[in-house]
């Protein structure tokens, strides 16, 4: 879909991070999958895996998101399905398990660097991710993509409200902003809501947190298959 004839000049673009610039969920999943082996003299990986997103969502206004809620999470989960008798070999393992993923190192995605690099210096380029501040601060520098972005963005929540304070804050209203990235739910639909533009860049692994329906019938919505595509999307609006 063509953004040709919309009227409007593009200031800023806001991009995600997690699953947008680099690797995030795929890591979840495989903890997941240790996670269910601990436990599995007690329950079905299914059902534990169950247990455990009802866990997170349950913690998600205490903890927010990332690694840090969703350690305690796991213990949580582990209490309930071994019915407080956990031992305390299994919660070392959780716990060394969290640290692993804290430890990990950032893998970029396909396309992201390149992208970044060829919008730099012609929009205000701000990335905006939600999640653990510390940890996030940490897969930027170690991505090495922190020098392409005018201003970086850790918020607690992404809404409506959020977007339409970021890009008011970038100079101009929110019409004349657009938010990349690979969640409907968290990157997308709100982002439109607020008069933006959303471009939905589909990501194999999305949390089922995020899963919303796609806004088909939204004028600023938009889709690409990978970042390479942004550029040619964004030239039609000249």
């Amino acid at each position: 879909m063509s953004l040709a004839g919309c009227g409007t000049v593009l200031s800023a673009i806001g991009f995600d991070a997690d699953d947008t610039l680099w690797q995030n969920e795929y890591f979840f999943r495989m903890t997941e999958e240790k996670f269910a082996a601990l436990l599995s003299d007690y329950a079905e990986s299914d059902h534990i895996t169950e247990r455990l997103l009802a866990a997170e969502r349950r913690n998600l206004q205490f903890y927010g998101y990332g690694i840090k809620g969703f350690t305690p999470s796991m213990i949580e989960t582990a209490i309930e399905v071994t019915n407080d008798n956990v031992s305390a070999t299994i919660l070392h393992d959780i716990l060394r398990a969290g640290r692993e993923m804290l430890r990990h190192p950032v893998e970029t995605l396909p396309h992201a660097r390149k992208t970044l690099m060829e919008l730099c210096g012609r929009y205000r380029l701000i990335l905006i991710t939600k999640g653990d501040l510390f940890d996030q601060e940490r897969k930027l520098a170690q991505s090495g993509l922190g020098e392409l972005f005018d201003d970086v963005q850790i918020v607690s929540e992404k809404t409506t409200e959020t977007y339409q304070r970021i890009f008011n804050a970038a100079g101009r209203d929110a019409s004349t902003g657009m938010m990349v990235g690979n969640s409907l739910k968290s990157d997308v639909i709100p982002a439109i809501e607020a008069g933006s533009f959303g471009v939905h860049v589909p990501h194999d692994l999305t949390w089922v947190h995020e899963h919303a329906d796609v806004p088909i019938d939204a004028p600023r919505y938009h889709s690409i298959e990978h970042l390479g595509e942004l550029p040619d999307l964004i030239a039609g609006l000249r």
